[in-house]
């Protein structure tokens, strides 16, 4: 995975904590002897799911958890020969390249990737997978979670299957918002992008446990409402890929905004202020 091979993602980490006591009765041992029975079962109903789903799945799986400890091994007997990777970064990789910068976790970081939603395609020796991981990351005290959607292209081959192509892409969320001063609101006004589409902006004020926000309205189309994110930076809830961006002249006066999706800008004129 891009992240996987170029941020800090992570494979699976069990820490399994066994009490020991110093009294264990008759009952007690029969309790742990039919835990032990019960959990062979499941693992040997789980060994035995041969169907491509579950077989894809393990596969899945095992890529992750080999993220965490930089197994080139695992990697290296899944990914196909000719196989292609395209990460969250937009940065493509080969097989070489892929195994080439897969690499241990430094120290002070811990974590893992796990699946969280997983479906199969299936055409023939081709699966065409999609599935969103749960990421845990510890960073050095500070821990973050994320996920990623990945899709993944598959091919059975006699000696298994054998990852062809991997799309990474990050989840993106909405940030925290921050109050801001809805009472002096420098922004409400309206702005123009051209001579026939004209926005009107005016604040809110934010109620009981809600943030203040602004209010967008233009003609035909419902209000709209964006949350600061901060200092004359606002987002619509929902909506985390755009940036609603204030601009000021020298005096410090709001002379307009720039709508920024993916660091591209449309940029809207302030009119006039409104009362």
């Amino acid at each position: 995975m891009g992240r996987a091979v170029t941020m800090p993602v992570f494979g699976i980490g069990v820490n399994v904590k066994i009490a020991a006591e110093e009294e264990v009765g008759d009952m007690k041992i029969h309790a742990v002897a039919l835990a032990l029975l019960i959990a062979g079962g499941n693992t040997a109903s789980h060994a035995a799911d041969t169907t491509p789903e579950a077989e894809l799945r393990r596969n899945t799986q095992a890529l992750l958890d080999a993220i965490a400890p930089g197994d080139v091994a695992t990697w290296d007997r899944l990914l196909d020969p000719k196989a292609i990777q395209v990460d969250e970064d937009d940065t493509v990789r080969a097989k070489p390249q892929i195994l080439a910068d897969l690499k241990p976790l430094g120290p002070g970081l811990t974590g893992n990737l796990q699946i969280d939603d997983f479906r199969v395609a299936l055409f023939g020796d081709v699966a065409v997978v999609t599935h969103e991981d749960k990421e845990y990351l510890d960073y050095h005290g500070q821990v973050l979670h994320s996920r990623f959607r990945m899709t993944d292209t598959w091919r059975r081959t006699p000696e298994g299957w054998r990852l062809l192509g991997e799309q990474v892409l990050a989840v993106q969320q909405d940030p925290p918002s921050v109050p801001f001063d809805s009472k002096s609101c420098a922004y409400a006004g309206h702005y123009a992008l051209t001579d026939d589409i004209v926005a009107t902006i005016s604040c809110r004020g934010g109620g009981q446990g809600q943030n203040q926000g602004l209010a967008v309205e233009r003609a035909g189309r419902p209000v709209r409402t964006f949350l600061a994110e901060a200092a004359d930076v606002f987002f619509e809830p929902g909506f985390p890929r755009t940036r609603r961006i204030f601009q000021r002249d020298a005096g410090g006066h709001v002379t307009g905004f720039v709508d920024r999706r993916e660091g591209r800008d449309i940029v809207w004129k302030r009119l006039s202020q409104t009362p």
